[in-house]
């Protein structure tokens, strides 16, 4: 893959302002205008727009700076370098795995590229019950619409893959809509690697986007530093206190730099966000830091058929079904949305249930195995409440989350509707993800198996790969940790642009959700730090992607 362009590698040449823990001397200090933590979908976005503003802007990354050059497509460079914990995060009881970025660019350079649009019902909810008046689908389209200009995202139109199609397929003999969806790509290869960095830099994420052109106008980048604490006082943050990494980008090498800036901006995910207002014991009068964090937590179903599936190849998620989302009620008995993951062995291995010989006959089976997942739309339902973000000695963060009878009745739920639809569209057998579960031959018999299986933690295989909440968004600090233009409610200079923000889920792949949300965040940010109306997201910028 060595002959694509690599706009990093570039970059670097023409002498991007980029410190990595590496480096021979470090900063003990450093000044700017504003310090953003974190580079991924919220970052990123923010970085683009203050830079351009004319403002001296400061990325702070926790991972490494990788790129094309160093994407291979194989699992086992990408797990250990590009996500949080080696993509083996999981909540406080183990019982759901959380995949999330750790690299420049966030989760971002490993996404599947999924892009919808904030779901109306998820809108409308958040003005009722947090009073987020001016969060209309109207006053949202031009932010979206600039999101969807600047990083290409727009419909898929070559065929779906086999994977995909299986989808399509099955639920169309059962009557049910299964559209494609939006891509956040250009010149892409089709290859289907998405997961583990793109080797041709197709796919539009803030690695190749957004982040050069931040640094293009002037930003620096500090890579493989951790924001360990935030200083307060008087209602303002002072500085805030890096610890560079070691060589290995995993433990604190005993080098600190404090960075001093007008205005800070939060955007390390929601997990890493509330975690550093914790371990900055930020005020926190009405116990909302961490608290309301969402995972979409996700459900899977594999399927064998007759023919090969190969769900390795091709792009990796170009089908969904919203039927099980629309068909009651937001805050009623929790819905899911219906998506065909990528089926990569690393992944595929390590979320089957079995062991043994059970286990690798399914292996065996791996190049005619479809899978399909569903995402649970929590934060709706009392009992969909989410987890709580907490602290353990060191200060690293966990996740307790409940997974309640509510969720997994939806999960019941979730493994029968997908069960059904890979059997209409011709499956051999079919296996939930469950520790209990078989394979199954036929329809009637996977209904009655799964209507019996014990939905237990750790018996369901639970994971996640959306993150939200923790920090959210609302009229007022009753309600949310910070105010409607992001700003946090009791610290003047701190603002949060990330999905932590979301006062619930989102019902879909929350990439777009953030970058048009945050790019008004962003821009309204620009203009009170400078006096002057920022410079359109987007504008004169895709050059630089």
């Amino acid at each position: 893959m060595s002959s694509f362009p690599d706009p990093v590698a570039e970059g670097l040449a023409r002498g991007w302002k980029v410190i990595d823990a590496t480096a021979a001397t470090l900063p003990a200090q450093f000044d700017c205008d504003v310090a953003i933590v974190g580079t991924g979908a919220g970052g990123g976005v923010s970085a683009e727009i203050l830079a351009r503003a004319g403002l001296r802007v400061l990325m702070i990354e926790e991972g490494p700076l990788k790129s094309s050059r160093d994407f291979r497509m194989r699992e086992s460079d990408a797990y250990p370098q590009l996500y949080q914990e080696s993509a083996a995060r999981k909540t406080k009881d183990k019982a759901i795995n959380i995949l999330q970025g750790r690299c420049v660019g966030g989760s971002t350079t490993v996404n599947w590229t999924s892009s919808f649009r904030t779901p109306a019902p998820t809108l409308d909810w958040w003005r009722e019950h947090y009073g987020l008046a001016d969060f209309t689908p109207e006053a949202l389209y031009p932010w979206f619409e600039r999101a969807e200009r600047r990083l290409s995202i727009g419909p898929w139109l070559m065929p779906p893959n086999e994977n995909n199609e299986l989808l399509r397929r099955g639920a169309g003999r059962l009557g049910i809509p299964a559209p494609a969806i939006q891509r956040n790509v250009r010149g892409c290869l089709n290859l289907g690697y998405c997961g583990v960095g793109c080797p041709t830099n197709a796919k539009q994420s803030m690695l190749v986007t957004t982040v050069p052109a931040a640094l293009d106008a002037g930003a620096t980048l500090f890579t493989r530093a951790r924001a360990a604490r935030l200083e307060l006082a008087g209602g303002r943050v002072e500085a805030l206190d890096v610890h560079w990494l070691d060589a290995e980008g995993l433990r604190p090498s005993g080098q600190r730099t404090r960075v001093r800036a007008a205005h800070f901006v939060l955007a390390g995910g929601a997990i890493n966000s509330p975690a550093l207002l914790l371990r900055s014991d930020a005020p926190d009068p009405h116990r909302l830091t961490g608290a309301r964090t969402f995972l979409h937590p996700v459900v899977v179903s594999a399927a064998t058929f007759d023919h090969r599936v190969d769900g390795f190849a091709g792009a990796p998620q170009t089908v969904y079904s919203d039927h099980f989302l629309d068909g009651g009620p937001i805050d009623g008995p929790i819905g899911y949305k219906l998506e065909a993951p990528p089926i990569h062995p690393v992944l595929f291995a390590t979320t089957l249930q079995g062991f043994g010989n059970a286990h690798a006959q399914q292996m065996t089976d791996f190049n005619r195995t479809h899978a399909l997942l569903a995402l649970m739309r929590d934060g709706f339902h009392p009992q969909a409440a989410g987890g709580r973000v907490e602290l353990r000695s060191d200060g690293s963060p966990v996740l307790d989350y409940p997974l309640t009878e509510f969720i997994l009745d939806g999960a019941r739920r979730a493994l029968l509707s997908m069960a059904q639809i890979q059997f209409e569209a011709g499956a051999q057998a079919v296996y939930p993800v469950h520790e209990l579960a078989s394979g199954y031959r036929s329809w009637p018999e996977a209904r009655a198996a799964i209507g019996a299986l014990p939905m237990k933690p750790l018996l369901l295989r639970v994971v996640s790969a959306h993150v939200m909440g923790g920090c959210p968004m609302a009229a007022d600090e009753q309600r949310g940790v910070v105010g409607p233009e992001g700003v946090h409610w009791r610290l003047a200079n701190l603002s949060v642009h990330d999905g932590s923000i979301f006062p619930t889920s989102i019902g879909a792949n929350p990439q777009l959700s953030i970058y048009g949300i945050t790019a008004r965040l962003a821009s309204g940010l620009a203009a009170r730090l400078t006096g002057r109306a920022a410079p359109a997201f987007g504008e004169a910028a895709s050059a630089a992607a």
